[in-house]
């Protein structure tokens, strides 16, 4: 019986049922956004500018509310259910097994009511915000890119988020899928080869493949724009391939959790392991490089990065004061990045192979998310602001000088 398998629930799945930790995770992005819009307006990085939203008017009367107040707001308004749910939920089952899995309704229609609240036209509260962020999800769905001048960058953020996202969508899956599988729970020991095996691993991908779309969408414009250089445009095909390197990775690492030597025509467990080892070390290191490199415009791998005009591996114009935070984040972006090394390093073998570890391992990219999304915003503040003033700055070559050219 493989991992996925059913199986007892251990007191990690009783204390916090399957279905709640996907909302959490959910809930937490929309905190993780209210917190860079926060964050961000403290250091003056006009967010609502940058993703072509409308920004508040500082002379009108009564005074405009900022912007990252209705965003706490709303994560505050997902919280609560999410808090009620889980608390009806411990009342109801006293942590024991069989009514954990006998009530597993209880948990599983809190995502009902999130979506109501998302959706829903009379909720006032940030009405606005969720329509834009509702018509951005559905452009982006299918890999939809708008013009630079109409929010093109809002458009990249978020299909950048939903990457990070991809495997607790396949959770959210699996947990409807087992809902309505004879014999099985939506709170039971996860089974994510629920419905086809193929399932999920498709699920995971959806998002890397909108990502893809966008970036030829890209590279499509940017040779229409190009005059003589039919060179023009080949960073957007190599940040699609980045984003096609994950194709492989998802389907070893789906293939590994249940292994059949007939999928595989005779190849081994261990070569197969050897095959999952290589491709991910292969994508985490282009993401890696690319996330320092392309999205945060450092020098860390160039040149430049001794310069002695502003701290090594950073760059000239930051608008965070404090050099260390940029080396800790570059640090905490590899260890994140590489996290699936986990598995092979002496007593944390247990974070891959374990729910309560797979829960911590899905925070941590969430947050490695968001905290991506600072320093990626912050880059294309300092493209706008000392860069060429094209509104099309979208992975732009850093020279190492302090001066950026455009593609």
């Amino acid at each position: 019986m493989g991992p996925d398998q059913h199986a007892q629930l251990d007191g990690f799945g009783l204390v916090f049922p399957f279905p709640i930790r996907i909302a959490a995770v959910l809930v937490a992005g929309f905190w993780g956004w209210a917190l860079n819009l926060h964050y961000l307006s403290k250091v003056d990085i006009d967010v609502p500018r940058l993703i072509q939203y409308p920004s508040h008017d500082p002379k009108a009367q009564p005074p405009q509310r900022p912007h990252y107040l209705g965003a706490y707001r709303l994560a505050t308004i997902f919280t609560i259910p999410l808090t009620l749910w889980l608390v009806v939920t411990w009342a109801a089952t006293h942590s024991s097994r069989e009514l954990v899995e006998r009530l597993d309704f209880i948990p599983l229609s809190v995502f009902i009511i999130l979506l109501l609240i998302l959706i829903w036209p009379l909720n006032r509260a940030s009405r606005a915000g969720r329509i834009r962020f509702l018509l951005t999800l559905k452009r982006v769905a299918i890999g939809g890119l708008s013009e630079p001048q109409n929010g093109k960058f809002a458009d990249v953020l978020l299909a950048d988020v939903l990457t990070s996202y991809g495997r607790i969508l396949g959770d959210l899956y699996v947990s409807f899928c087992m809902f309505f599988t004879d014999g099985i729970s939506a709170t039971s020991k996860p089974n994510r080869a629920c419905g086809k095996d193929f399932i999920v691993p498709i699920i995971i991908a959806v998002p890397s493949v909108i990502r893809l779309r966008q970036c030829l969408t890209e590279y499509v414009r940017a040779r229409r724009t190009a005059n003589a250089d039919p060179s023009h445009g080949n960073q957007h095909l190599a940040n699609a391939l980045k984003y096609a390197s994950a194709f492989p990775v998802i389907w070893l690492a789906a293939k590994m959790r249940n292994y059949n030597p007939l999928d595989f025509h005779g190849f081994s467990e261990m070569t197969i392991m050897r095959l999952l080892f290589l491709f991910s070390f292969i994508n985490s290191s282009y993401s890696f490089w690319w996330d320092v490199v392309k999205d945060w415009d450092m020098t860390l791998f160039s040149p430049q990065r001794r310069d002695s005009r502003y701290p090594f591996g950073l760059r000239k114009h930051r608008y965070f004061s404090s050099d260390r935070l940029y080396h800790y984040v570059i640090i905490a972006d590899f260890l994140l990045r590489f996290s699936w090394l986990w598995r092979v390093l002496p007593g944390l073998a247990w974070l891959p192979e374990t729910e309560s570890g797979l829960f911590i391992l899905m925070v941590g990219e969430v947050a490695r998310r968001w905290m991506w999304v600072f320093f990626r915003i912050e880059a294309e503040a300092i493209r706008n602001d000392h860069g060429s003033g094209s509104h099309d700055l979208h992975l732009p070559k850093y020279n190492g000088n302090g001066k950026i050219t455009s593609d």
